[in-house]
C-alpha cells in the first residue's frame, strides 16, 4: 500500500510540474499579451505612431491562455504578415485576463472605443489614425482565428484602407 501511495504522489508531482509549464514557454507568441504591461500607454503610442506614419492601428485584446489569441499573434509575427503590418498597421496587444468572467482587466480600453463587451478572445479593434473604430461589427468575430486560413486572415487585415 505504502509503495502504491508513493507512486501516486510521484505521478502528481510530475503532473503537477507539467501543469506549472508557463503558456509563455510552451507559445513564445503568447508573451506579447502581458499583464504588467501599461495597455492604455502602449494604445496611446500605437495610435501616435498611426498618425505620423499615416497608418491604422490594430489593438488586439487577447490573452496567453488563449489558442486564438496566440494563434493570432503567431500571424502576425511571419514575414508575410510583417511585410503588411509594417506598410499598414502600428499593432498594439492587449491582456484582457479572462473577460468571460470576474477575471478581466483591460476592458476599458474595449470600452474606449465603443466595445462594451469582450465576449471572446481575441478581439480585434482596427482604428483609424484618429481613434476611430473601423471595424465594430467584426471586431469579436477573431476568437475563431485559430481555425482560420492564413489568406483569410491576410485579406481581411489587408482590406483596410490607408487613412
Amino acid at each position: 500500500m505504502k509503495t502504491y501511495i508513493a507512486c501516486l504522489l510521484l505521478a502528481a508531482l510530475a503532473l503537477g510540474g507539467c501543469a506549472t509549464t508557463s503558456a509563455q514557454n510552451d507559445h513564445p507568441e503568447a508573451s506579447v499579451y502581458n499583464k504588467e504591461r501599461d495597455a492604455n500607454a502602449d494604445v496611446d503610442a500605437a495610435l501616435e505612431r498611426a498618425a505620423t506614419k499615416g497608418r491604422n492601428v490594430l489593438v488586439v485584446l487577447g490573452a496567453n491562455w488563449c489558442h486564438d489569441s496566440r494563434a493570432f499573434a503567431g500571424w502576425m509575427e511571419t514575414p508575410r504578415f510583417q511585410a503588411m503590418l509594417t506598410e499598414r498597421f502600428e499593432i498594439a496587444y492587449v491582456d484582457v485576463g479572462y473577460p468571460q468572467g470576474d477575471k478581466g482587466r483591460n476592458i476599458d480600453i474595449a470600452q474606449r472605443f465603443g466595445i462594451d463587451n469582450v465576449v471572446g478572445t481575441p478581439t480585434v479593434l482596427v482604428l483609424s489614425p484618429a481613434g476611430t473604430l473601423l471595424n465594430a461589427d467584426t471586431a469579436g468575430a477573431w476568437r475563431n482565428t485559430a481555425s482560420r486560413s492564413e489568406d483569410t486572415i491576410f485579406e481581411e487585415l489587408f482590406a483596410y484602407p490607408l487613412p
